[in-house]
């Protein structure tokens, strides 16, 4: 099985400030662009760091060839910037049930991945989790991030196919995206893989009814993941699945 998880909102609260602050002070560095003064343009909630930076620039009149031609750079002076930022401890922005239900999965003997799909560039989201505490739990080279792609929809795939062997991605009935945002949901459906959402972040369970599974917080979750991750249910493991029907359906890899 593959599973994974959003970070802001899902498994960390209240971890955000020193990223806003880095992706504006990028915007003003790269594009002269002060998105303080703009209000309150983007909700980002579920959005990908390109995503927001691109609504943003937008409204401030950027064109989209120069915000195409700079994406790169503002990536890595957002990047530079949150390194500098960042508090040195973040343990107290792990929701709760959080490091019960990660330890949990670490003692199971199926096969199970874990891995991070966020919005987020990825070396943001790696230093968060490092500094919160619970990086450890996800392996280098597995998930998908903002710094993948800019529509949130296609990380799923990215994911998949960096979790799979021998060239073949993790089937879609072996992955599971677990989020708290309906965007979180809907990336999931872009791709055909289920969805398990937790009512910790900005949405209430009644906006996250589209999900396979819906619970209030990560402890909640454990046993709908018992259920999913028993032997029986984990015969389509990534490495050892036939992936060839679904790239038949998708062409995705």
């Amino acid at each position: 099985m593959l599973l994974l998880f959003d970070i802001d909102g899902t498994l960390l609260s209240g971890a955000t400030e020193a990223h806003r602050e880095a992706m504006h002070a990028a915007l003003r560095e790269v594009h002269g662009v002060d998105a303080d003064a703009l209000g309150p343009v983007v909700e980002p909630a579920g959005r990908t760091d390109p995503e927001i930076a691109r609504v943003i620039l937008l409204d401030a009149g950027i064109s989209a060839d120069r915000i195409d031609e700079l994406a790169s750079t503002l990536r890595q002076v957002c990047c530079r910037i949150y390194t500098e930022l960042a508090p040195d401890d973040l343990s107290h922005t792990v929701l709760p049930g959080v490091r019960e239900l990660l330890g949990w999965l670490a003692e199971q003997h199926h096969s199970i991945t874990l891995g991070l799909l966020t919005g987020n560039y990825e070396p943001i989201a790696r230093l968060k989790l490092a500094r919160a505490g619970i990086g450890s739990h996800f392996a280098g080279g597995q998930g998908a991030f903002g710094s993948d792609a800019e529509d949130r929809a296609a990380l799923p795939a990215i994911a998949r196919r960096r979790a799979g062997s021998r060239g073949n991605p993790c089937t879609r009935q072996s992955t599971i995206v677990i989020g708290d945002t309906p965007r979180d949901i809907a990336c999931a459906r872009a791709d055909g893989v289920r969805c398990f959402a937790v009512a910790s972040g900005p949405f209430p369970v009644a906006r996250l009814g589209e999900a396979d599974f819906v619970a209030e917080d990560a402890s909640a979750l454990k046993p709908a993941l018992e259920e999913t991750i028993s032997p029986s249910a984990s015969d389509t493991a990534c490495a050892s699945s036939d992936p060839r029907s679904d790239r038949a359906r998708s062409g995705a890899g």
